[in-house]
């Protein structure tokens, strides 16, 4: 598999880059594209992770008014179960960038075929084509009934 200096890929995609259906599928340009991708993405989510962990090490809620206290405490509830579901997002974004490496991204991992390149676009961390996902959730759905 052939991979591309950082530099290059930049500039690449600067210009535009997408990836078509009029190309072969995974072919250098699109997984470089696609590993650009998930790296800005991972970025962006430890960017965030840190500002929400150095506001967290500023101190404790200081608020006098019980209302006020328990509003923002609420907020960081919040703020800590989005960075739990975004540590979660990472170990699929590795996940990703491990299958790019091994040359099975954009494959899904039922069936063997492609990937829709929209579907990629759009959740670039899909490991299934959107009919064996919607298979997956259907037997799922029966499972839990039963």
């Amino acid at each position: 598999m052939a991979t591309l200096h950082s530099d290059a890929l930049n500039s690449q995609f600067s210009a535009g880059y997408r990836p078509s259906a009029n190309e072969e599928f995974m072919n250098p340009e699109q997984v470089a594209y696609f590993r650009m991708k998930l790296l800005g993405w991972k970025d962006a989510i430890v960017r965030e992770s840190r500002e929400t962990m150095a506001a967290l090490a500023n101190g404790p809620i200081q608020e006098a008014d019980l209302t006020d206290r328990a509003s923002s405490e609420t907020d960081w509830g919040i703020h800590l179960r989005t960075r739990d579901r975004q540590r979660k997002l990472i170990a699929k974004i590795d996940s990703a960038l491990r299958r790019i490496d091994a040359g099975e991204y954009g494959f899904c991992e039922v069936t063997g075929e492609p990937i829709s390149l929209a579907r990629l676009e759009a959740r670039p961390i899909a490991t299934m084509t959107v009919e064996a996902q919607e298979r997956h959730e259907r037997n799922e759905r029966i499972s839990r009934d039963d």
